[in-house]
């Protein structure tokens, strides 16, 4: 039997969810652009940018791939309202993290893609950060368990 005591969110806590969802959906795709790129995309990449890409070393991109499902993961643990949505958002904001740093300090993207290489991720792990915060936040309030 079911003991706890869920309350009913307000309409932002689905707002939130669904956005959440539809940015991490956005990262999916973008992992899989990624990681099925063409011969002759990878060709007509700039220099700096196909080099950059090849130097990408394969456990970065399975890094890559943890951050993005695990975020899409945390987003449906959330809209089905279960607290370990929080857990699975620390594991995703791990794997950006690790990635994000990797990439910022251990390569030259920022003379392969300017200073996007800088505003991307730190909007990425703003959002990440925010979703740990929220879905803790969500427990709080009783709108998941």
């Amino acid at each position: 039997m079911n003991t706890t005591n869920q309350t009913k969110p307000d309409t932002s806590f689905w707002i939130i969810s669904v956005i959440a969802l539809l940015w991490n959906l956005t990262g999916i795709i973008s992992f899989a652009m990624d990681i099925t790129m063409s011969p002759e995309a990878l060709a007509a990449l700039p220099d700096a940018q196909r080099e950059l890409y090849e130097s990408t070393p394969s456990w970065l991109k399975f890094v890559y791939g943890v951050a993005v499902f695990s975020g899409l993961l945390g987003c449906i643990l959330l809209l089905l309202r279960k607290s370990s949505a929080k857990r699975v958002f620390i594991v995703s904001l791990a794997a950006i993290l690790i990635q994000m740093l990797y990439s910022l300090f251990m390569t030259n993207s920022v003379e392969a893609f300017g200073v996007a290489s800088i505003i991307m991720p730190v909007i990425v792990i703003g959002i990440a950060i925010f979703l740990v915060w929220y879905s803790g936040h969500a427990t709080a309030k009783g709108w998941i368990n």
